[in-house]
């Protein structure tokens, strides 16, 4: 199989989808790799490092998507790269469809197989893709508040942890997964107090164990998200319902009853926000804007800011899928339950029930495909 890594072309995106190391494996196995000019810059993997372990370099994406019969990217394709899209191409990336209806009509109408990271899950539930970077965001999420809580950005001017005889910030988080769990780590770490508001008592409970009592946890609710977030110094809003669009925890007037200066990170905003005010993504380059006196935060694509450590830890747990669908394509999907609960679309449907029901297209599950396709399917 060729697999092609195109050059990322989001805004302050310096990650690349693939680590030299990653290229050593792929041509192991006896499949080529064909890496735009410059895509490992950005992480700090100069074009000669894919050249010494067997991949070619082109000089343009268009180069590099005509060659490919699978492309690795790390964000959602741009509008700039839907004519790229052809018949039968493998796309291996973070999509986050549910927000993005434009691109996944794109997808079906060129039937792509596009497999999404994050909603490839296992049997116990976790988002083995998603993992690493939701670790990366959680924490930048508390770097970042801390920042923008200093006056000179517009904050409140609150040290995250105090100091003696000064009371620390007020960290409310909310949601308990991977981000929540890491954001409480860093803002405890840091020295603040902190909330975190989970649905799952026994997350709570987990949590509780895990941190020995240092935080508190609220079942959520309405009324106990709006008395905390009206407390609140830094809101972070680490929501997740893998393939669907986050829901609207906190509401507009919640944040107008939010002090001047609070700081809102919404970890969530590339699945559509979890804060009702969070109504566009925001940028490296122009990363808050101020709505109702409250700071808010809502770059998409946060693990960004450090594209070597992410690049690292990203491709750690991709490459392994990688490797199964380059060596058997289809075929390993439909042996695979965790890829298969990946492929967001394939021959011209969407096949994840929550990104259908967001963009209002059809549905049609991959097991229902798989019955009648598996015997057409070449064998590995």
């Amino acid at each position: 199989m060729i697999i092609g890594v195109p050059k990322e072309i989001k805004e302050s995106e310096y990650r690349v989808a693939i680590t030299p190391a990653g290229v050593t494996m792929l041509v192991a196995a006896g499949h080529q790799v064909v890496v735009e000019k410059s895509a490992g810059e950005g992480s700090g993997f100069p074009d000669e490092d894919y050249l010494r372990e067997g991949a070619s370099i082109e000089d343009s994406a268009a180069a590099v998507w005509a060659a490919a019969d699978m492309i690795m990217k790390v964000k959602e394709p741009l509008p700039e790269e839907y004519g790229y899209f052809k018949q039968n191409l493998l796309l291996f990336t973070y999509l986050h469809l549910a927000a993005s209806p434009g691109l996944t009509k794109e997808l079906v109408e060129k039937q792509v197989t596009a497999i999404a990271y994050e909603t490839i899950q296992l049997d116990n539930g976790s988002l083995p893709l998603l993992t690493p970077m939701s670790e990366v965001a959680g924490r930048m999420s508390v770097q970042v508040g801390a920042q923008f809580l200093e006056a000179f950005n517009g904050g409140r001017g609150v040290l995250l942890g105090g100091v003696p005889g000064v009371p620390p910030a007020e960290v409310v988080i909310i949601g308990g997964g991977i981000v929540g769990v890491n954001a409480a780590r860093m803002a405890l770490g840091l020295g603040a107090n902190v909330v975190v508001i989970e649905k799952s008592a026994d997350r709570m409970r987990a949590l509780d164990d895990m941190h020995r009592g240092q935080l508190r946890t609220l079942m959520s609710s309405p009324y106990h998200i709006a008395e905390a977030v009206s407390k609140a110094d830094l809101v972070i809003g680490a929501v997740l319902i893998p393939g669907a669009k986050a829901p609207h925890l906190v509401t507009e007037d919640m944040v107008k009853r939010m002090r001047k200066g609070t700081v809102i990170v919404d970890v969530a905003v590339d699945q559509g926000g979890s804060i009702a005010t969070v109504d566009r993504p925001t940028t490296h380059k122009n990363p808050i804007y101020v709505k109702h006196d409250v700071i808010h935060y809502a770059v998409a694509n946060i693990p960004g800011a450090v594209p070597r450590t992410s690049t690292f830890a990203l491709t750690n747990v991709t490459m392994p899928y990688v490797l199964e669908l380059a060596n058997h394509g289809m075929y390993e999907v439909t042996m695979s339950k965790p890829l298969q609960r990946g492929v967001n679309t394939h021959a011209g449907t969407v096949m994840n029930e929550q990104v259908a029901a967001a963009t209002n297209m059809n549905y049609i599950s991959f097991s229902n495909w798989a019955d009648s396709a598996t015997g057409n399917l070449p064998q590995p």
